[in-house]
């Protein structure tokens, strides 16, 4: 955006805002960012992206800019100039994993649900433009405040193919929709590129429901079972997070005692079992590996529910400090799902202060403010891998390729999850990292590294992305990444947020 065009954007902004009667602050509590951030953007100050351009106009009601009709392949790019020290506090949104959650899971509800401060990213959105599809009501009441209201019979065939496909979240529709028709089909999960992921885990759990799903040409086609109120238990073959999602959303609204064994007991399964108890129905082992279900046929219930903060973008907003050597607080971070990697941090000599405990909005996460300080690190003594939580978050573990890249000595890490990750964390090496891939699940990294910029194609997997921007920050120079579409997928406004703190990012469009 030109300076001209910025500034003529500010006076339409703070145009519109007066009429709405609203303040610099209250428009900056509605976009989620600060007030010197409202006060940029009037001054024509400010790079906005299509997104944020788009979010004003739906909260204040004007045509802007007429982009509010764009079409939907619009190309983003950042260009990042890097090498400047950051400074300042920055907070951390609600979770992108709860959230999708928590979206599925409000099919089970007949009466109204509402989500706060659900964070607006681009994988809610595809999941929105799903449940909109069938039927559901889904109405933003604020920027980040979600009612959604079901019908009383789902329009399942007509479900929003192209957003199915821009999401492997489609699948968690399977448990909500149980039984909903004797006979339906959902498509494909699309998402990021991590290899070849196989959906057999959720098959397997649901097909002790009685569940019975066949491969089509694109869809897999669903036989409902018959309702029962039969006492099950059962072991997941896999503890992942969704299959877990997917086998508690299924057991909730079956009447009769479920018994999980090897579930997964992360921050996101947490959020779900929160939110059905407020439903009223009766979880137990909450933060185990071992969950008591005791459904409902029939939920009807207006429920408010907060989605707490997210540890894959607190982890983020550290890295950020880390390899910026900056000083900057990063205030709600749940911190039981931290405390492996802060340990593993400090074994590399990270230095950091961290706040009393408090808690989240939904009633039950512990949350701290850790300060980042500028540390002189060295290699981890060990390699570095992930485990199901309570260890390292297979999330976070891309990360540490860029702290590492900062560390003195070589740094091996082992990601055994996904088949091809690893392989894009070497794009770091077009930013001056030493970066070498030892085979699709192992690297190792030679440190300290000296940043330098580069033009660099975004690539399909979200954490590894998302690593390429941390790393441009401490690279002097202008770098570029193209095409962010998967970093929007799972963040919201980072960059903007990481400008709030000294960084300086500004969004594009060819």
């Amino acid at each position: 955006m030109t300076q001209v065009a910025a500034e003529t954007v500010g006076v339409l902004v703070r145009d519109a805002r007066n009429d709405k009667g609203w303040t610099q602050l209250e428009l900056a509590a509605q976009l989620g960012t600060s007030q010197s951030a409202v006060a940029r953007m009037e001054q024509g100050k400010q790079n906005l992206s299509l997104k944020m351009i788009q979010r004003m106009e739906s909260l204040l009601g004007r045509n802007i800019v007429n982009v509010g009709n764009s079409p939907k392949n619009v190309v983003t790019h950042l260009r990042v100039h890097g090498g400047r020290e950051l400074s300042g506090s920055v907070d951390v949104n609600s979770s992108k994993n709860a959230g999708v959650a928590l979206l599925c899971a409000s099919l089970i509800n007949r009466g109204t649900t509402t989500l706060r401060r659900l964070a607006r990213i681009e994988e809610v959105n595809r999941i929105v433009e799903l449940l909109t599809s069938i039927g559901v009501e889904c109405k933003w009441l604020n920027a980040t405040d979600l009612q959604i209201r079901r019908p009383k019979v789902l329009d399942l065939g007509s479900m929003d193919v192209e957003a199915a496909k821009r999401t492997r979240s489609v699948i968690m529709l399977l448990g909500p929709l149980l039984d909903q028709q004797d006979i339906y089909r959902i498509p494909y999960a699309g998402g990021c590129d991590l290899g070849t992921r196989t959906v057999e885990p959720h098959m397997q759990a649901l097909r002790e429901f009685g569940l019975a799903v066949t491969a089509h040409n694109g869809f897999y086609q669903v036989q409902a079972p018959l309702s029962d109120t039969t006492d099950r238990t059962f072991v997941l073959t896999e503890r992942g997070d969704t299959v877990t999602e997917n086998a508690i959303m299924a057991a909730a609204h079956r009447e009769g005692t479920t018994v999980i064994r090897n579930a997964s007991p992360n921050y996101m399964v947490q959020d779900l079992c929160f939110y059905l108890q407020g439903l009223g129905v009766h979880v137990e082992g909450v933060g185990s590996t071992t969950l008591t279900i005791r459904g409902r046929a029939r939920i009807d219930v207006d429920i408010e529910y907060f989605p707490s903060e997210d540890p894959i973008e607190a982890m983020s907003l550290i890295t950020a400090g880390i390899v910026t050597k900056s000083e900057v607080t990063v205030r709600r971070v749940p911190i039981e799902f931290m405390e492996i990697e802060l340990k593993v941090l400090e074994q590399m000599g990270f230095h950091y202060r961290k706040s009393a405990e408090y808690t989240a909005r939904n009633g039950k996460t512990r949350l701290v403010d850790i300060t980042t300080l500028p540390s002189e690190l060295h290699a981890a003594p060990d390699k570095i891998h992930p485990m199901p939580f309570p260890g390292l978050n297979i999330d976070n573990l891309p990360f540490f390729a860029v702290i590492a890249s900062c560390a003195e000595g070589t740094t091996l890490i082992h990601d055994w999850v996904y088949e091809n990750r690893a392989i894009y964390l070497t794009e770091l090496n077009r930013l001056g990292a030493g970066v070498r891939l030892l085979d699709p699940h192992r690297i190792d990294i030679k440190g300290p590294t000296a940043w330098r910029s580069a033009e660099i194609g975004c690539p399909p997997a979200l954490r590894p992305a998302a690593c390429i921007l941390l790393a441009m920050l401490a690279a002097k120079g202008t770098s570029e990444l193209r095409n962010i579409y998967v970093i929007e997928r799972g963040y919201e406004d980072l960059a903007e947020r990481l400008n709030t703190v000294g960084a300086e990012i500004e969004y594009f469009q060819d």
